[in-house]
């Protein structure tokens, strides 16, 4: 059985779906590989360290497509690939199932595609094949630097002759797997961190990273009911949502930094910070939106632009932060790949035990397997949101 690999549009995306190491691990499974010329050049993988670890190299994405039972892919395939599938191929990729127009097409051609970002996450033999966590947990570090680059002093409290450099004031809003990573690298880098969420009980992950959590009153009901489902089904009042919004704007309004994180799969991101906030931040502030490629939490920013505003605040549109540590980010990414694959696969009945033959062999009642199939057997599985 051979696996594919599609190169990226370099333009917008340097990772790659499988490194060397990964094609080394498929190659141990009795996979077969073929790599797309180039796929990892941007990820600094040449053709050369694909061929070493036993990989075939195609002169076009046509050529991997023909030949491979499964496809892996970063992103989405682009149009002109997906027309070439056939019945039975298997696609891997974070495929943005919510807003993909091409999922009829992958039904129509008979191709089962598979959405890493619909993991269920709850499940402990799925840790090792979370994408979100690994991608976001780089995004979260990077982050930090990119605010610090384009911040015009330090981060850290230093003492001097000529006076005393005051620690940067930085604000996390969303503490998720990224903004956890911020807290952490912010601190590193001696800074006096605040953060918020809209779970109450992301306060003790925050407390324990030496970040400060932005406290919202709460009824003793409203506490108890977020307590008892974890925060994450917790559905906050009105008044709550109020209260968090006078607390974070009083703390933006102060801040140096900020950098949020919050997204939502299958919707735009929510709106965080208005412009009447962006109004009072002091000039040379400087906000890190990780959420601008799905409509920004953020007001004014744009993917992959930085913005200043009138009064000086710089909005920094970060669309993709992983692909800025393309290495790292396709190592994590393919172990990931590597990890879900190997439940797809059963040995192939052969009268030759010497013979290494494998199958696929695809469960849509697999707890796993059925949560991210969004197409199968002719058939779109996803439901609209």
């Amino acid at each position: 059985m051979k696996i594919g690999v599609i190169s990226a549009d370099s333009a917008s995306e340097s990772r790659v779906a499988l490194t060397p190491d990964a094609v080394k691990k498929l190659r141990k499974l009795g996979f077969e590989v073929v790599i797309q010329s180039g796929a990892g050049q941007a990820a600094y993988y040449a053709d050369e360290l694909y061929q070493a670890a036993g990989a075939d190299i195609a002169n076009s994405s046509t050529e991997v497509v023909t030949q491979s039972q499964i496809i892996t892919t970063v992103n989405d395939l682009p149009a002109p690939v997906t027309e070439h599938l056939t019945a039975g191929q298997v696609v891997i990729g974070m495929l943005d199932p919510y807003r993909n127009s091409q999922l009829d097409t992958y039904a129509v051609k008979g191709a089962t595609a598979f959405a890493m970002e619909l993991l269920p996450r709850t499940l402990s033999r799925a840790q090792n094949m979370d994408v979100l966590s690994s991608q976001a947990n780089l995004a979260g570090y990077k982050a930090v630097l990119l605010a610090a680059n384009e911040y015009s002093r330090p981060f850290p409290m230093f003492m001097t002759s000529a006076g005393t450099v005051k620690p940067a004031k930085v604000v996390i809003l969303g503490v998720g797997v990224a903004g956890l990573q911020a807290i952490a690298t912010a601190k590193r880098l001696g800074a006096v961190v605040e953060a918020s969420d809209l779970r109450p009980t992301a306060r003790e992950q925050v407390e324990s990273l030496g970040g400060k959590w932005l406290d919202v009153p709460m009824s003793a009901e409203e506490a108890e009911t977020a307590k008892s489902t974890g925060g994450y089904a917790w559905t906050p009042s009105e008044q709550y949502v109020k209260d968090q919004a006078a607390v974070v704007d009083k703390a933006l309004s102060n801040a140096d930094i900020v950098i949020t994180t919050a997204q939502i799969p299958g919707r735009n991101a929510p709106r965080l910070v208005h412009g009447a906030t962006l109004a009072k931040m002091k000039a040379g502030s400087v906000l890190i939106d990780m959420a601008a490629g799905t409509g920004g939490n953020v007001e004014g920013s744009v993917p992959d632009e930085t913005i200043t505003t009138a009064n000086g605040v710089r909005i920094v549109g970060a669309a993709n932060i992983p692909s800025q540590l393309a290495a790292q980010s396709s190592d994590l990414y393919a172990n990931n790949l590597v990890n879900f694959i190997t439940t797809l696969i059963a040995p192939a009945a052969t009268d030759d035990a010497s013979v290494n033959t494998l199958a696929l062999n695809l469960d849509m009642n697999d707890e796993i397997q059925g949560a991210l199939a969004v197409t199968h057997d002719k058939q779109v599985r996803l439901a609209k949101r």
